[in-house]
């Protein structure tokens, strides 16, 4: 419910705090003291059009803030979550506006958009004015005012999970019939890529193994040529120069033709004789090494030919080597759907039908029952007219079916409130067809048949009574504190029958000091209210028979 409302420097209103309780709250007061102005800070608290008149002259800014208190599963709690606020106690709508006419949107503290202040208030309060009416007036929020009216709660959400499966079966089938069509106009390359890919038989993490292999038998490519490099100065090619072997050979028989004694020389010959054998030695091991270690160059040919392979396929199929496995498997999958299309469309489509056929039962079980519900409330509604000067007034609830393209989650049916005024009219929607007064009793008597199905906890009525009076304004009042049984219930009212039915009362005034008026809005004692209910029934001067008569308005009596 609407629990405060803080208004600063909002036209006459310099600074004012409301706090609302439950029930049926009636604001009174003179003609032009401001009342209009309460309606319109709080309409711009829920997201209505903010304009640079409402700031109060002189000011830079004005603001408005209204507190809400909303049930447990409110549909705003949902909204919340949506946007990922975390709900508090009381839930804060607040819009400040600058004198150039630029506004800002506040939800508990936070900025939002003015269209997300919107949606939390339509969730929350609802106003019924003479020329502004919202809620029921809208044909869109028909059909679950009846279905609730008639208790179709389960009727609504089974049509509405038959809609959902039937709407995936339809997904399901779409999608296969697309990759079948998709498939069937690349299956030549399909066919061919597939036979590609199979024969080429890429292997998962093998471009990393190939890789680590081909790095090492090129190093081991490098080693050999080394290996070589130093064979070849061992064993030079021009056999007639020799190498060095041959040189070593050829100093020691010089040295030995040296005439004895010559013990260095034969030091020298022995060193030179080592030396021919360590460098045979050497040449062995070269030769061994080159044999054992030396490069193959055909694996290393094969080797490099399969990675360039798997690499170009690759860059031919705009992928990574390391996908080459999974797009070999997705290929197959396209050809197989297209293999198999003909039986997995048959199935889907058999599918589809089971699902379309759940939902007509449902929705033709729903249907039935609306039309049911649709004579109980017309009904309903018929014996609440009267006794608000609506006696001659026709309510009809068109229960009509919808064309298959218009078939929803909420039913086949297109649900509208019509009403005709006066003998021999043709009903039609409402805002179309009553004037601003009887619009809004048309309002009142619906609220008071469907307020037990409303999704709104907070119902504000402007002027409900206007152009009535006796009886029929006590029949108003009645109504209005039926309503507020269930629901907060915020009324504007010129009436003191329906002044005396509220369970709390604010008086709204206009105060003039100086040269500058401001609004006050001031709750009301159980004399004051006494007083002001005196006022309304004689006018500037109150008697004791107008103060008797408030007595017995306060007390249940009729004037």
């Amino acid at each position: 419910m609407l629990a405060s409302l803080a208004i600063r420097d909002v036209v006459l209103i310099e600074r004012l705090d409301l706090s609302f309780g439950a029930g049926l709250t009636v604001l009174t007061g003179e003609t032009g003291a401001g009342k209009s102005i309460l309606l319109d800070s709080l309409g711009l608290a829920c997201g209505a059009r903010a304009e640079a008149g409402m700031v109060r002259a002189g000011q830079q800014q004005c603001s408005v803030a209204a507190g809400f208190i909303p049930p447990e599963g409110h549909p705003a709690l949902a909204i919340l979550a949506e946007q990922d606020m975390e709900p508090e106690e009381t839930l804060v709508l607040r819009r400040v506006v600058q004198a150039d006419g630029r506004s800002r949107a506040f939800v508990n503290g936070q900025p939002v958009s003015v269209g997300l202040l919107r949606r939390l208030a339509a969730t929350l309060v609802e106003v019924q004015g003479q020329h502004d009416q919202v809620g029921l007036a809208d044909p869109a929020t028909h059909a679950g005012l009846l279905d609730a009216f008639g208790g179709l709660e389960r009727r609504r959400q089974a049509t509405a999970s038959a809609w959902r499966d039937w709407r995936e079966a339809e997904r399901r089938l779409a999608a296969a019939r697309e990759a079948i069509a998709t498939a069937q106009r690349d299956e030549e390359f399909l066919r061919h890529a597939v036979q590609e890919l199979s024969d080429l038989a890429p292997v998962e993490g093998e471009e990393e193994e190939l890789s680590k292999e081909r790095q090492r038998l090129q190093q081991g490519e490098r080693r050999g040529e080394s290996i070589a490099s130093a064979l070849s100065e061992l064993q030079p090619r021009d056999r007639r120069r020799g190498g060095p072997a041959e040189a070593l050979r050829s100093a020691a028989r010089a040295l030995e033709r040296l005439p004895p004694p010559n013990e260095e020389a034969q030091a020298i010959v022995a060193l030179l004789g080592a030396a021919q054998d360590s460098l045979a030695e050497a040449e062995t091991m070269l030769q061994r090494l080159m044999l054992e270690d030396g490069p193959d160059p055909r694996r290393l040919e094969v080797l490099e030919d399969r990675l360039f392979g798997l690499r170009a396929a690759a860059r031919k199929h705009g992928v990574a080597v390391v996908e080459l496995p999974a797009l070999l498997v997705s290929l197959k999958e396209r050809l197989g759907a297209l293999d198999a299309g003909s039986g997995q469309v048959a199935r889907l489509e058999q599918a589809a039908g089971e699902a379309k056929r759940a939902y007509l039962a449902a929705g033709e079980a729903l249907s039935a029952a609306r039309r049911e519900a649709a004579g109980r409330l017309e009904r309903a509604l018929g014996k609440e007219l009267p006794p608000l000067k609506l006696d001659r007034a026709r309510f009809v609830v068109e229960v009509a079916a919808r064309e298959e393209n218009g078939w929803a989650a909420d039913g086949m049916d297109r649900v509208t409130f019509l009403v005709s005024t006066n003998p021999g009219q043709p009903a039609g929607q409402l805002q179309k067809i009553a004037s601003g007064g009887e619009l809004s009793r048309l309002m009142l008597a619906l609220k008071v048949v469907l307020a037990r199905g409303s999704p709104v906890p907070t119902l504000i009525f402007d002027e409900v009574d206007a152009g009535i009076g006796g009886a029929t304004a006590a029949a108003v009042g009645e109504r209005l504190e039926r309503v507020a049984e269930r629901l907060q219930v915020l009324v504007v009212t010129h009436s003191p029958q329906v002044a005396a039915r509220g369970a709390q009362q604010l008086r709204v005034a206009k105060q003039v000091k100086g040269e500058r008026a401001a609004t006050v809005v001031e709750p009301l004692d159980k004399r004051e209210r006494r007083e002001e209910i005196a006022r309304m029934l004689a006018g500037e001067r109150v008697t004791d028979a107008a103060r008797a008569a408030a007595d017995s308005l306060l007390t249940g009596g009729l004037l």
